[in-house]
């Protein structure tokens, strides 16, 4: 049993490695074909003129751009469409919380209406602060004593 384990194991890892090196070919060999194009694109580009290489470079620059400008409009696409989704949540959301505000709308045992929108308010002491301490007047002496310590 347990050498049958790492038989399968071993059968598994071998069979990992060999797809690993197929794909590892597969790409060697488009990188090949894109170095040849390349040095072909490169020694023709040399045999031009050179006011044809400037108008190589114009075309190759405004392929790329162009290529570059219609993934931009992909994107802004997809993000208009993506707002339109959110504003859509957004107002179901809002209808969800404006219906349920309004059906936990109780009546106080008084007969007023509760308003959930009513801002609290607080009330507090003032107080007459001498320091970041607060202590008794009579416990100064100890405190100042033991600050000392």
């Amino acid at each position: 049993p347990f050498l049958r384990l790492l038989e399968a194991q071993l059968q598994d890892q071998r069979r990992k490695y060999e797809e690993e090196v197929e794909a590892l070919k597969k790409q060697v060999d488009v990188t090949k074909e894109q170095l040849e194009k390349q040095q072909q694109t490169y020694l023709q580009i040399a045999q031009l003129s050179p006011e044809a290489q400037v108008e190589f470079g114009i075309q190759q620059e405004i392929t790329r751009l162009t290529n570059e400008n219609l993934d931009l409009k992909e994107l802004v696409e997809n993000l208009e469409k993506n707002e339109k989704k959110l504003k859509k949540q957004l107002k179901i959301s809002m209808k969800k919380v404006q219906d349920q505000k309004a059906s936990q709308a109780m009546v106080l045992p008084e007969g007023r209406q509760y308003d959930f929108n009513m801002e609290v308010a607080v009330q507090r002491k003032e107080k007459d602060f001498q320091g970041m301490l607060e202590y008794h007047k009579e416990d100064e002496p100890l405190l100042i004593q033991n600050l000392i310590i």
